[in-house]
């Protein structure tokens, strides 16, 4: 059973490090599309950097996708080893990879309440000039097709449903 876990867990690796891949080739295109959609607003692109905002693979958009990546890799191979700390380890981080990917949700289904809000605190009155939801559009519209929401979708399904699985080996292991 600890072997279909495994599985699981590396397909929740594949499905965290799809996020900076995707960034990485295509962030450049919806960098440009939302500065497009800016300039057409009225609000200078450089805003973005200026706040801290990006849309490529640089910051936390690597790092914590890749982190939870070799956490999961590294349970996974702990579990098909056969070490018991891999159960062990398995209970914790797969509960946090759960509650954590249900945070991305909520996060992903309020981007743009979370956003106008984000703006809003930073007292900026460029920035609250922003037109968030044709932000969004113009930065989903920078990436292919199957970013939005087909890659999106199947990654929660992969990591909802791989956490379940890995749950269900452990409690019958």
């Amino acid at each position: 059973m600890m072997t279909i876990a495994a599985l699981a867990q590396l397909l929740i690796a594949l499905a965290f490090v799809s996020i900076p891949l995707v960034r990485a080739r295509y962030g450049a295109a919806a960098k440009d599309a939302v500065g497009a959609e800016l300039t057409r607003q009225g609000v200078r692109p450089a805003i973005l950097e200026e706040n801290g905002l990006r849309l490529d693979a640089g910051g936390h958009e690597t790092w914590a996708p890749v982190g939870i990546a070799l956490v999961m890799t590294t349970l996974a191979v702990a579990n098909l080893a056969g070490n018991g700390w891999g159960q062990t380890l398995s209970w914790i981080f797969q509960v946090l990879v759960l509650l954590g990917n249900g945070a991305i949700l909520y996060s992903n289904l309020t981007a743009a309440k979370s956003i106008r809000a984000a703006f809003a605190r930073k007292g900026d009155p460029e920035l609250a000039r922003v037109d968030v939801e044709r932000f969004l559009d113009a930065a989903g519209a920078g990436f292919p097709r199957w970013v939005m929401p087909y890659l999106q979708n199947l990654r929660h399904v992969i990591v909802f449903g791989g956490s379940i699985v890995v749950l269900i080996a452990l409690v019958v292991a």
